[in-house]
């Protein structure tokens, strides 16, 4: 199916369209509950949270230190054939672990390896598919697909846990590993027959016009346009909050039921179905919704409601359990009405040929703070309580959501960038706007 610019693409976009996404269901899928199944192979093997930690580390670096290169190889190579090159190393180092796993020579390092390598290319597929989408999609439906995209999530989180035990109790380590691959593959099925809009590379020369731009330069271009760009730089510092306050807030979660609500596993499950099935809702609402027009306003209300849930949780005094429960499904409910929007205005307004760049550069800053929460929110919440986390947290998200209303740069930054003026040598890239989209 040889649909190669995106107008053409987006004519009949439906169909090619989730037929790759269809591939990378199922892709996700198989990955989440491979993920489940080494993790849960790490604990019963070592028994150390340092082993689980350090699981979690090889996870994080390669989106926070590798994020900003592997974006502007992104803006510079193929996005079709970088997925498939991606999807096919994924699948590779699979195979090979599943090998050392069937003769009974597999090491604690072989798995650091392999989450290594997954990390990695998923760094790169995942950028190269969010580049892509606003190519494949009309602007009009791009929130919608982002709720699709939330929606899917939400039903990973919920399936792939009990998945993976399930697989855990009935099948071999290798059997397991082969589902990744099976998956893989029908990721990179739909990929090799149908072509993937290609963004319009600039021209970009060197300074001192000898020849062009190396990746590196790429990479400094990539950073003048974001940090030119005021609302895009906002958006992005409240990203980092966010990633800074929330992630430890939900990593303390079962501390927050032993400790506060004095629950065992089964109050935790609830939690986390209550969370989970809140992100399905929400990508379903969203999908059908499709948000306010100028959709900023939806990605702010959802952080209105995701800090109000949060703060109820903070409120909710020991007895009342069943309200952090509600108050966890709220949560979970604002993420996609939060993210999603976010995600569509960052990709209708964005040069295509510049979004590698600027997705990367933008999640790795925000992945950054991640580790830093974690490590600050340990001692604190030992000191003054799991509760106060979760306060701080929401209150935060309410303060930015309402902050942002009187913020022009925020409320109309979907309506276009002005570049800077060009220096000579550099890249000039022209304006995205979305007009009355």
């Amino acid at each position: 199916m040889e649909l190669t610019s995106a107008e053409q693409f987006q004519q009949k976009w439906i169909t090619p369209f989730f037929t790759i996404w269809t591939g990378q269901a199922f892709s996700l899928l198989g990955s989440r509950l491979v993920q489940f199944a080494l993790i849960w192979w790490i604990t019963k093997t070592t028994g150390s949270a340092t082993a689980l930690a350090t699981a979690t580390l090889v996870g994080l670096v390669p989106d926070v230190i590798l994020g900003p290169v592997v974006g502007a190889l992104v803006d510079r190579w193929n996005r079709r054939l970088t997925m498939i090159l991606a999807d096919s190393i994924i699948a590779l180092a699979v195979v090979i672990l599943a090998i050392l796993f069937w003769f009974g020579k597999v090491q604690l390092w072989h798995v650091y390896v392999l989450m290594f390598f997954r990390s990695v290319a998923g760094t790169f597929h995942y950028t190269s598919m969010s580049a892509s989408t606003s190519l494949m999609v009309p602007k009009e439906h791009l929130a919608r697909v982002q709720g699709i995209n939330q929606l899917l999530g939400g039903g990973l989180n919920i399936l792939a846990a009990p998945l993976g035990a399930l697989a855990l109790a009935a099948l071999p380590m290798q059997v397991i590993l082969a589902i990744d691959v099976v998956t893989a593959a029908l990721a990179i099925g739909p990929l090799l027959f149908i072509a993937v809009p290609q963004p319009t590379r600039k021209s970009a020369v060197a300074p001192g016009g000898e020849g062009k731009t190396s990746v590196w330069q790429d990479l400094a271009i990539g950073w003048r346009y974001v940090t030119s760009w005021t609302g895009l730089v906002i958006i992005g510092l409240m990203a980092t909050i966010v990633n800074l306050l929330l992630t430890p807030a939900f990593s303390l979660a079962p501390i927050l039921v032993t400790k506060h609500f004095g629950g065992q596993a089964m109050e935790l499950a609830w939690i986390e179905s209550a969370l989970g099935i809140g992100v399905m809702v929400g990508g379903l609402t969203l999908s059908i919704w499709g948000g306010f027009r100028r959709r900023i306003l939806t990605t702010l209300l959802g952080l209105f409601l995701m800090g109000s849930g949060l703060i109820v949780v903070g409120l909710a005094p020991s007895s009342m359990f069943w309200l952090a429960v509600g108050a966890f499904w709220v949560a979970g409910f604002a993420n996609p009405i939060c993210n999603g929007p976010l995600m569509a205005v960052v990709q209708a307004t964005v040069a295509p040929e510049m979004q590698g760049r600027v997705f990367t550069l933008i999640g790795s800053f925000a992945s950054a703070m991640s580790p830093l929460g974690l490590l600050i929110a340990g001692p604190l919440a030992d000191k003054v309580g799991v509760s106060s986390w979760f306060l701080v947290g929401g209150l935060a998200c309410i303060l930015m959501a309402l902050g942002s209303l009187f913020i022009p740069a925020v409320l109309h930054f979907e309506d276009g960038r002005i570049p800077p003026q060009s220096a000579e040598g550099e890249l000039s890239v022209p304006v995205t706007t979305l007009g009355d989209v």
